[in-house]
């Protein structure tokens, strides 16, 4: 065994459990994020393991192959978090709210303090197991009410990406999970890199907007013209003032129908797109430099410290000179824990 050393500590071990009809993409998500998290220097910040209910051997998946998974249940006693992706195969913990054996056998290895997480309906574990019990949790929209209704005592709230409830963090569906590894890493390590995994991933850092933007959401024209390069032009200038009728221009398009047009395809109108890029912008600043207050707000577009503050205030739930202190990067590291709310966003 390697010997680990004072400047490289043992690191965070993530294992996930693979269960019958898991869904393969799901279960992918947080060995590409996770796997992707690394210092400065290269150092991978994460161990990202599988395990399934049985001895080694193979998994169904709801697609048309199987998985083979190395570890049994016995792996979930060496994990700091344990992630459980979707399945549609979870029999009674779906349909009554009620663990299997094999389940409460699994879990029984958790040790004190583990940090629990679930994608999509993988949450129906977690809730059957009382893990959710008077705590706020999310789930795919389209499961969300019979998940109320089979776990009464859950405060489900349907609207969010994700929620951070401190040791136990729920997600909505399938591609939610995405967005919940992001905010764990940059909760455990950071915007910056966080936002290094997103672009490896050519996902997005930060996805504006909850998953109601997903229910029933008219597909705009394919014929019309996107407003992606307003957006681009905005943010090469977000540090001058923007008006409406200068975005618009970008498109060639009236403000009435840029309007509508961009909140079709970003969920928000142009105004609550810009002041959330103001705000990863002035996050960055607080992270990654020593600028005053002052200069980052001038720098994200907010004029005066005074509304940046205000800013960062309603969109994290903390001041700039807090937000620095939790996030502000020392010596390639950073301490880990903050806030970090937004319209898709819920933390407890």
């Amino acid at each position: 065994m390697p010997v680990v050393s004072a400047e490289q500590p043992p690191r965070h071990r993530v294992v996930v459990l693979a269960l019958d009809g898991v869904l393969p993409f799901e279960l992918g998500i947080p060995q590409r994020i996770f796997g992707l998290a690394r210092t400065t220097g290269g150092v991978r910040l994460y161990d990202v393991i599988t395990c399934s209910l049985r001895p080694p051997g193979p998994v169904r998946t709801n697609a048309d192959f199987d998985i083979m998974v190395e570890n049994g249940p016995e792996a979930i006693a060496t994990a700091d978090t344990v992630l459980i992706p979707a399945s549609y195969e979870l029999g009674p913990v779906y349909e009554e709210g009620s663990l299997t054996g094999e389940l409460r056998s699994a879990l029984a290895h958790l040790r004190p303090g583990t940090r629990l997480v679930s994608i999509c309906t993988g949450g129906y574990v977690l809730a059957a197991a009382g893990f959710l019990d008077g705590r706020p949790a999310s789930t795919h929209w389209s499961s969300a009410a019979h998940f109320q209704r089979t776990f009464p005592r859950i405060k489900v709230d349907a609207d969010v990406l994700f929620i951070d409830d401190g040791d136990v963090l729920t997600s909505a569906g399938v591609a939610a999970g995405i967005d919940l590894c992001l905010h764990i890493v940059r909760r455990d390590h950071g915007t910056a890199i966080a936002n290094d995994v997103a672009r490896r991933t050519v996902v997005p850092p930060h996805r504006d907007g909850g998953q109601a933007q997903y229910i029933q959401r008219p597909v705009p024209e394919a014929q019309l013209a996107t407003t992606t390069t307003a957006r681009a032009w905005a943010l090469a200038r977000l540090h001058e003032p923007i008006q409406l009728r200068d975005m618009a221009d970008q498109e060639s398009m009236s403000v009435r129908t840029f309007t509508r047009r961009f909140r079709e395809e970003a969920g928000i109108s142009p105004g609550q797109w810009l002041v959330q890029q103001r705000v990863e912008r002035a996050r960055h600043l607080l992270e990654a430099t020593d600028l005053s207050v002052d200069r980052i707000a001038r720098d994200a577009g907010f004029g005066t410290a005074q509304s940046m503050r205000q800013h960062l205030q309603a969109a994290l739930g903390v001041a700039p000179t807090v937000y620095r202190r939790t996030f502000r990067a020392v010596d390639g590291k950073c301490s880990g824990k903050g806030s970090d709310k937004g319209s898709g966003v819920r933390l407890a």
